[in-house]
């Protein structure tokens, strides 16, 4: 372990109603071993003790399991480091006296609340609109008596590891939640219990996505190299197979 120093460029931002701007902080004798975020709360410690306002920041499960921690650092969501989180973002990563950026997700579909909390529940009112499989399976032991082979039900786990972070968004220079909405939409095609409602899914769920105010996808493949969970960007291809041929 090595003590460190930082010099931070925050996005400060009272409401959704102010106006926003960045503030220089320097933070002092920083453990290698902390997280990103851990050095934030030892920054709002400061700030706390001098009787200033706090970096308002979302957190919850630091485990990269919940996606909450939706902040841009350097230009680069969720960090420099692949397939992780903020919260698994360690200052190791970093180097002693780095200049560090630290910004909000940048999207009209992401209204900021305060400083670098966004307001994601577009993401919500998207998911809102594909409902709930009408099939009825039963408990798990009746579920588990239908066949399903296993390349598709790989195939479904691995869409269903998105967590909704909105990272393919804040990436992405249309602001398309294409790969958010296709991981969603795929993991229930793959499966027999999802093919039942899966043409008015669709088409609910991509009408709903242009109301909120998200741009259209055109292929960048940013999304894919900055997703967490490493979601590919061949359910967007599935996605829009499916919108055709059932259309």
């Amino acid at each position: 372990m090595s003590l460190m120093n930082f010099t931070l460029k925050i996005w400060r931002q009272k409401s959704s109603e102010s106006v926003g701007y960045f503030s220089i902080y320097k933070v002092k004798d920083i453990s290698s071993d902390m997280s990103f975020l851990e050095m934030l709360d030892v920054l709002n410690e400061s700030l706390i003790c001098k009787g200033k306002r706090p970096i308002a920041f979302d957190s919850d499960c630091r485990e990269g399991i919940c996606g909450t921690c939706a902040l841009v650092i350097n230009g680069i969501p969720h960090g420099k480091e692949p397939a992780s989180t903020v919260c698994q973002l360690h200052m190791r990563s970093f180097v002693n006296n780095q200049s560090i950026t630290i910004e909000p997700w940048r999207a009209k579909a992401f209204p900021i609340l305060s400083d670098l909390m966004v307001d994601r529940s577009s993401l919500d009112r998207i998911m809102q609109q594909g409902g709930f499989i009408s099939v009825n399976a039963g408990m798990a032991p009746d579920a588990n008596t239908i066949s399903i082979a296993k390349q598709k039900a790989d195939e479904s786990f691995d869409a269903a590891a998105c967590i909704g972070c909105g990272a393919c968004v804040a990436v992405c220079k249309n602001a398309s939640a294409m790969l958010f909405l296709s991981a969603k939409i795929v993991h229930l095609i793959k499966l027999p219990q999802g093919k039942h409602e899966n043409s008015m899914r669709i088409k609910k769920m991509l009408n709903k996505m242009d109301t909120e105010g998200f741009g259209s996808c055109s292929n960048t493949l940013a999304c894919e190299a900055i997703c967490p969970k490493e979601i590919s960007v061949q359910n967007i291809a599935i996605l829009n197979f499916q919108y055709l041929y059932n259309s």
